[in-house]
């Protein structure tokens, strides 16, 4: 049972100068989500992957209702949260909860860990100091931290702490929905591991269904069951994990696998050449938004936009010579 439908999200930036800005000729259009649709089972996974600036974060902000949607549909256990009234918002947020890319710039520096983790706490459950105080202790252990780290201040924990902080606050309303969006590209390498572990526990132990957005795909094929895969603006290709690394379809997809350093370092990937430059999203062109770099585009993808369909049971490409 899927737990979170997604049907052409889109959200739409206008970049025209106004008075002050000059003139131009037409309206530009920036479309960071561009009808985007898929689908998040209960209980699992889905990782959502592409190059800086394809949607990613815009998309996790839509789902969070942080910023408006231009269209479409997001439904959460059958309810269309698009639609819901801003007074209903923050009983969705107890449900739907959020992981930040920079664990530092989402925490309070004035608030101690105990206040951090414990609001939430007050502000869905309402519960009094003491209970709060062993609740938002039992989820620093959840995490990695110790008892004695609820009087500190965020300035005193190291990124990977800091993190470790963001998730138990994440954790404290009890969500059926964990968002996470690229929450270990800002911390080192050997705390990386640590962070993606406690993921790992987190989702076996909770049974959590999570949307964990990367542009790592390491990172994605040892946490997802499921991958998207998005390029500028659009989702190209859905698949599960292993037939996605195993046998991609689209060419991005593919060019995107071989590009990634194999952990064999005398090990010769072979590498598919791309022409061209990264598509923008402003005022994108009626075809396929990958074709302009497509080493097997032809007349009609120039014209004609691919849609997302199945290629195989379970596998959905958006590519005409697939």
């Amino acid at each position: 049972m899927d737990l979170l439908t997604v049907a052409n999200l889109s959200k739409y930036f206008d970049l025209t100068p106004g008075l002050l800005g000059g003139w131009v000729r037409g309206k530009q259009l920036l479309k960071a989500v561009d009808r985007i649709s898929f689908s998040i089972p209960e209980g699992t996974t889905l990782g959502l992957v592409g190059e800086s600036g394809c949607g990613k974060s815009t998309t996790a902000r839509l789902l969070t209702r942080l910023i408006p949607a231009s269209g479409g549909e997001v439904c959460f256990q059958g309810t269309d949260i698009l639609k819901l009234p801003q007074r209903q918002v923050r009983e969705l947020r107890r449900h739907i909860q959020m992981v930040f890319q920079d664990p530092y710039s989402s925490l309070n520096p004035r608030m101690r860990v105990e206040d951090i983790v414990g609001r939430p706490l007050t502000l869905y459950f309402g519960i009094n100091r003491e209970h709060r105080l062993n609740r938002v202790a039992e989820l620093l252990e959840l995490v990695g931290l110790q008892p004695d780290h609820l009087y500190r201040y965020p300035h005193e924990f190291s990124g990977g702490q800091r993190q470790r902080i963001c998730i138990a606050r994440a954790l404290a309303p009890q969500p059926k929905l964990l968002i996470a969006d690229e929450p270990v590209s800002s911390l080192d390498v050997s705390v990386q591991a640590h962070v993606l572990n406690l993921f790992k526990k987190l989702q076996r132990e909770l049974k959590l269904t999570m949307l964990f957005i990367s542009h790592d795909l390491n990172v994605v094929q040892y946490l997802a069951d499921f991958v998207a895969v998005m390029y500028a603006g659009k989702i190209v290709e859905v698949a599960s994990t292993e037939e996605l690394f195993n046998s991609p379809c689209h060419p991005y997809t593919k060019a995107l696998i071989m590009s990634n350093p194999p952990p064999d370092p005398y090990f010769k990937r072979q590498k598919l050449p791309l022409r061209g430059e990264i598509a923008l999203p402003v005022n994108p062109p009626a075809g396929c938004r990958f074709e302009s770099r497509c080493p097997i585009s032809v007349k009609r993808c120039k014209t004609i936009e691919p849609p997302l369909e199945e290629k195989r049971p379970m596998h959905r490409a958006a590519c005409h010579e697939v």
